[in-house]
């Protein structure tokens, strides 16, 4: 792996493994706004990593997904953090991975069409529940990770 990696293969692996994160942004005037999503990473490009959540047809505040608080964070302020953490009893198997970067909206119908076809793909292989959700049509939260910080132990 090169250098200039954002994520270690042990948080590469923690990160991958993991089936639900937390979500924040920044609400105005700057409250932070938290939710849990499930999500998927995609690095095929080491140094590039992305992270993608659906706006899935769970039940939401609002039927119509750009009214969602955390779409209309992202449109206004991009910043976007996930926490990924692990609980055990066992205080030996403890641990977090927190990543931020910047959150973008890839839109169902947009230019962008390819990667939002890709996140589509990747998130039902990891999510079986997808099959049968209309995602082709909702939007999909896009976070370009630019820093990572973890803590405890991410391998057990």
């Amino acid at each position: 792996m090169a250098d200039d990696a954002i994520l270690s293969p042990t948080e590469r692996a923690f990160l991958s493994r993991a089936r639900q994160g937390v979500l924040a942004t920044l609400a105005p005037p700057g409250r932070p706004r938290i939710v849990p999503v499930c999500f998927v990473l995609d690095d095929a490009r080491a140094h590039l990593p992305v992270l993608y959540s659906a706006i899935d047809e769970k039940p939401k505040a609002s039927p119509d997904p750009h009214r969602l608080g955390r779409v209309r964070d992202l449109v206004g302020m991009p910043q976007a953090s996930v926490l990924v953490a692990r609980w055990d009893e066992d205080w030996s198997r403890l641990g977090w991975l927190r990543i931020d970067g910047r959150g973008t909206i890839l839109e169902a119908r947009s230019s962008g069409h390819a990667e939002h076809r890709r996140a589509i793909d990747l998130l039902r292989a990891k999510y079986p529940q997808y099959a049968t959700h209309r995602l082709e049509e909702l939007p999909v939260i896009r976070i370009a990770i630019d820093a990572v910080r973890s803590w405890g132990n991410l391998t057990a």
